[in-house]
């Protein structure tokens, strides 16, 4: 079989193939989703955060603050879905 012949079957078996699968694609429906996204509601207000705040104002200082070392503990596991550390 000559080079030149089976590159012309080849190129005429991809074409009729990408053609089918556009044509494939064109026609298929898209399913309707089943529930429209949930939002989840945050509490307006969160103490954890706002100790969070306050020990990120505090900067270098709050390596030393037994209460941020508290609030960076609960923050971790709560992070991680462990219970509760019990400090």
């Amino acid at each position: 079989m000559d080079g030149k012949l089976l590159a012309r079957i080849s190129a005429i078996v991809f074409v009729t193939v990408a053609i089918t699968a556009t044509a494939i694609e064109l026609t298929r429906k898209d399913e309707p989703t089943a529930s429209p996204p949930v939002r989840i509601v945050q509490p307006e207000r969160d103490p954890l955060r706002e100790e969070q705040r306050r020990c990120q104002q505090l900067g270098q200082k709050a390596a030393d603050d037994a209460e941020c070392l508290r609030v960076w503990a609960e923050t971790r596991d709560r992070f991680l879905g462990r219970a509760l550390s019990p400090f």
